[in-house]
């Protein structure tokens, strides 16, 4: 079974799922490390599902540094949403950080699943309430824990993840310099050994 078809079951809780009409809506598309899905103030024209890899959304400050605010691992949803919904230009870009496979699903068609299979309406629901939930709760760590307890919990919750991601991007994700990341990480380390 796809493994959208199998998430949309376990976040629905639904058997009865037409996988076949369901994943007609979408287009299966492959990326190379480092390529770009979507570029900042280009228009956002794709919602994508990560069937293998990782994908980061980020944008570029003012002073020319790339802040990630997102990632999407398997299963995991990404696209600038306000403007896919709205059709205007993306606040953001998405980068794929290995090789990955997306499923990609237009604004049309997007429309067309949510009207001709009632089922995703509850679906994308439940996927924006968790969403919402998880960037709250980052919101919160961050501005309420020290640096070094928050990389701890991120580390011990997520322990795969944070190998995934490349170091410079995975620090300006938590909000911490490379250099300051680094120190945690051999702190990490050090204090497993003894």
């Amino acid at each position: 079974m796809h493994p959208l078809i199998q998430h949309i079951q376990v976040m629905t809780g639904s058997r009865e799922i037409d996988g076949e009409k369901i994943l007609s809506f979408f287009d299966t598309q492959s990326f190379r490390k480092k390529d770009l899905l979507q570029e900042e103030d280009k228009l956002c024209t794709a919602y994508f599902f990560v069937v293998k890899g990782c994908l980061r959304l980020f944008f570029t400050d003012n002073n020319g540094l790339e802040q990630t605010l997102q990632f999407a691992l398997e299963n995991w949803w990404m696209t600038d949403l306000d403007a896919f919904r709205s059709g205007r230009r993306s606040a953001y870009s998405i980068q794929a950080l290995e090789a990955t496979e997306v499923l990609a699903l237009n604004a049309k068609n997007y429309a067309l699943l949510l009207e001709e299979i009632p089922l995703m309406e509850k679906y994308f629901r439940l996927m924006y309430e968790r969403a919402y939930a998880a960037s709250l709760h980052r919101v919160r760590m961050i501005s309420r824990m020290p640096k070094n307890e928050f990389y701890e919990l991120f580390a011990s919750k997520y322990p795969e993840f944070a190998q995934r991601i490349p170091q410079k991007i995975l620090a300006s994700f938590l909000g911490f310099t490379p250099e300051y990341l680094s120190e945690l990480r051999k702190k990490r380390t050090e204090n497993r050994h003894i």
